[in-house]
């Protein structure tokens, strides 16, 4: 199915071209999230006229990322959570933890969808998290597991 990128997509392709994709990827992703338009003659036209709009949007969009990435590249975050004898994790610490723990600290929002965990956090220790601030932009923090006693 051809699609228009409404925007920069990872190792998909830019804004203003034309591409061919599956039409689930398409459908689910591309589309609803408004990404891409249908390929069709009279939206083709119409993305030629805002092609410039489109771009001057993703360049704040980057510049925004830029700004988010100078901010928390690097940082340590810690997260107490309750844990076994032998360090597990009861649960995990997920993306939207890890979005809220990041609002709550340096008031900044980020998707949870963009948050990638280098492997499931499920013990005590340091884990490696990649943040996709934008295609072009990526930063990596370290999320700190640490046990929180058990107060009885």
């Amino acid at each position: 199915m051809k699609v228009i990128l409404l925007e920069n997509v990872r190792k998909v392709g830019s804004i203003g071209e034309i591409i061919d994709v599956k039409r689930g990827f398409a459908r689910n992703f591309l589309i609803s999230k408004k990404k891409a338009l249908f390929a069709s003659k009279e939206n083709i036209k119409e993305v030629e006229k805002i092609k410039q709009e489109l771009s001057k949007k993703d360049q704040d969009k980057k510049k925004e990322a830029k700004l988010i990435h100078e901010k928390i590249k690097n940082k340590q975050y810690e997260i107490k959570k309750l844990s076994t004898e032998n360090n597990e994790l009861y649960g995990s610490v997920k993306p939207t933890e890890i979005s809220k723990l990041l609002e709550e600290k340096d008031q900044i929002k980020i998707n949870p969808s963009i948050i990638q965990p280098s492997k499931e956090i499920k013990s005590l220790g340091d884990f490696d998290v990649l943040l996709n601030l934008h295609p072009e932009v990526q930063t990596q923090i370290v999320i700190r597991t640490v046990s929180q006693e058990d107060v009885k």
